[in-house]
């Protein structure tokens, strides 16, 4: 059996454990209107975000109807980033809860309105490493450089495992206080009805007897 290339299958490797980690985009945003994107980020994980208008002349100045206000907020709905009146811009800091984080963009309101388009790049965890940098710094050769991004990868996706574990085990958790909770006022709901019924036959029996028709 012939031996695999190890370099070709750790970059393959690398390449798919990467790609759920950066998020990079294009969308068009209608003067007066918002647009939000969320992302799920662990405790303690870096995160990197950069988002600029297109220029629909290139050559020319950005028009100044292109602007727009960004703000990025925590699960908690605690800012980490927010800008207003600005045509680009970046964010960058590491997630102290963890959950969905919320990168809203609200373009200015024009009259007539204007079409804008955005380009955004959200990267985090491992996918927020200038490898290039560490190659250069490092002198590594080409075989080492995969190794790091791949072991960095790696930790990464682990990390994450263990993370939806732990929402998993939360929903589970709700689920089950949920059906608690259910099942009690489901108790109370027969017992109330019960004495509701027990109610109604006690005054028609009371009615019939005080009309003598019992």
């Amino acid at each position: 059996m012939s031996r695999p290339n190890l370099g070709l299958v750790l970059i393959i490797l690398g390449l798919m454990l990467e790609t759920d980690i950066g998020e990079s985009m294009r969308f068009e945003l209608e003067s007066g209107n918002t647009k939000c994107i969320s992302e799920d980020i662990n405790t303690n994980t870096m995160t990197v975000g950069k988002y600029t208008i297109v220029n629909p002349n290139e050559g020319y100045a950005l028009p100044d109807s292109h602007k727009l206000t960004a703000r990025v907020t925590s699960p908690y709905g605690n800012n980490y980033h927010l800008v207003d009146h600005v045509d680009s811009g970046t964010f960058a800091f590491t997630a102290a809860e963890g959950g969905d984080y919320t990168t809203c963009f609200w373009a200015i309101d024009q009259k007539p309105p204007v079409r804008i388009t955005i380009d955004f790049d959200w990267k985090t965890g491992v996918a927020t490493k200038d490898w290039a940098k560490v190659a250069k710094k490092g002198q590594v050769e080409t075989m080492e450089l995969e190794l790091k991004k791949l072991y960095d990868t790696v930790t990464s996706i682990h990390e994450e495992m263990f993370y939806l574990r732990e929402r998993e085990e939360e929903m589970q958790q709700l689920n089950r206080e949920t059906n608690s909770k259910m099942a009690t006022l489901s108790f109370f709901s027969l017992v109330v009805c019960l004495s509701v019924a027990g109610l109604q036959i006690w005054h028609l029996k009371t009615f019939f007897e005080s009309k003598k028709l019992l």
